[in-house]
């Protein structure tokens, strides 16, 4: 079997270094001419990282970025409303890692070339279309400037071409542009002093107005952290049409932040002083798109952002891609003989779960917590209980962690012996 990938983002590198471990052959097409490690921080949580660590890349990935230990959500004003362990500090087996995007995806990158070889990943392929039948699928691409390349067969075509999906969009050619929520969010990373454990995930506020703060990586200096911030603000109304396409490396200016970060108190670090220091800001909206019907047409499929772009809420962004990836291989592997019938298997296993995961994000995921607090004590309070009872909010966490799929009983189950090779 060959499998041809569109996209050599988190969630094609993963598929094909899933796919490798199988057995199963494969070759990535990626539009851009050259693959940079771009973006700022993704928590992967224990489930991705157990997936991560069964094709033997744990050891690389605790080395780039920071094992979290603790998960602190305040209120706008400061106030404590929950604090969790995080990881194996919470009894998982496997950590949670907070981790630059960009080393993330170099590292999948560079293991896929060691071990599919350097030619497994071909860049400057942007896809126009595809044809099938029943001896195959062929995908064909052109360069950036529209003159041809060549095109390539395979079994199986796997779509993971982001929000802006080619292959979506020839699915679905109504759909229309991605569906905006009407928060705007401002991101960057810069070195900076430790601050709380040295591993602490802050994220205050809710979602007309969050400040989220973790650290990403060992910095320049000693007792200093390659810091993660991210301010998001609701500039417009859900259902108004996106101020600009969703684009990861847009450029902002830090200084106009200003006024946004003075709306957060944030006691373990100063968070203006961050962003202000901070050389290279992003911004971009808050955009999803409606969860499909189906995924698959024959001997091709989407995967990761192109399947089921969601609000980033809960860290399931790039994890729910390591989880399609899992699962598309094992069913692959499972039905060798009837392709079509393993990407049927892959898609009802894994569009309800995704279905659900996009639909709590828009209501906040995990973040419900300090919504709920927020809406109810908008100037903060004194005591929590008086304002909502513990036990409300473990249920809205512990809730979404069984629908993710990232609850410690659904992660702490013995590894198969094939994904513990490596």
């Amino acid at each position: 079997m060959k499998v041809v990938i569109v996209g050599a983002g988190i969630g094609g590198l993963i598929t094909a270094l899933r796919l490798h471990h199988k057995g199963i052959g494969c070759e990535i097409y990626e539009q851009s001419e050259r693959i940079r490690e771009l973006g700022v921080g993704v928590n992967t949580l224990p489930n991705a990282v157990r997936e991560l660590a069964g094709v033997g890349l744990l050891d690389r990935l605790e080395d780039e970025g920071i094992q979290a230990r603790e998960l602190i959500y305040a209120h706008r004003l400061g106030q404590e409303i929950m604090r969790r362990p995080c990881g194996r500090y919470a009894g998982y087996d496997f950590p949670q890692l907070s981790v630059h995007r960009g080393r993330l995806q170099g590292v999948l990158l560079r293991a896929v070339r060691e071990r599919l070889g350097l030619n497994a990943v071909r860049t400057g392929h942007r896809l126009t279309g595809f044809e099938q039948d029943a001896e195959g699928v062929r995908a064909h691409f052109t360069d950036r400037a529209g003159g041809p390349r060549p095109s390539a067969h395979g079994d199986v075509l796997v779509a993971a071409d982001g929000i802006h999906s080619t292959v979506r969009s020839i699915l679905f050619p109504d759909e229309g542009p991605p569906r905006w929520n009407g928060v705007m969010m401002w991101r960057g990373a810069t070195d900076w002093p430790e601050f709380g454990t040295g591993a602490s995930v802050v994220i205050a506020g809710g979602t007309d107005a969050k400040l989220v703060v973790y650290p990403i990586a060992p910095g320049e200096r000693p007792d200093t952290r390659l810091t993660n911030w991210a301010i998001c603000l609701r500039t417009g109304r859900p259902g108004d049409a996106p101020p600009q396409r969703q684009d990861w490396s847009r450029r902002a200016d830090p200084s106009r932040l200003v006024p946004h970060a003075a709306r957060f108190r944030t006691p373990l670090v100063d968070h203006a002083a961050l962003v202000t220091s901070t050389r290279d800001c992003y911004e971009l909206p808050m955009c999803d798109r409606d969860p499909l019907p189906y995924w698959t047409r024959g001997r091709v499929t989407l995967l990761g952002d192109a399947a089921h772009p969601m609000y980033p809420m809960g860290s399931n962004g790039a994890g729910q891609a390591i989880m399609d990836a899992v699962s598309l291989s094992e069913h692959l592997a499972r039905h060798a003989a009837d392709p079509a019938e393993a990407l049927r298997a892959y898609q009802d296993e894994r569009l309800p779960i995704t279905a659900e995961v996009v639909l709590r994000n828009r209501d906040g995921g995990p973040e419900n917590v300090i919504d709920e607090v927020e809406r109810r004590a908008p100037d903060g309070f004194t005591r929590l209980e008086d304002v909502i009872e513990p036990a409300a909010l473990e249920a809205i966490v512990n809730g979404y962690a069984q629908v993710s799929g990232s609850s410690r009983e659904q992660v702490n189950r013995p590894v198969a012996p094939q994904d513990a090779s490596g």
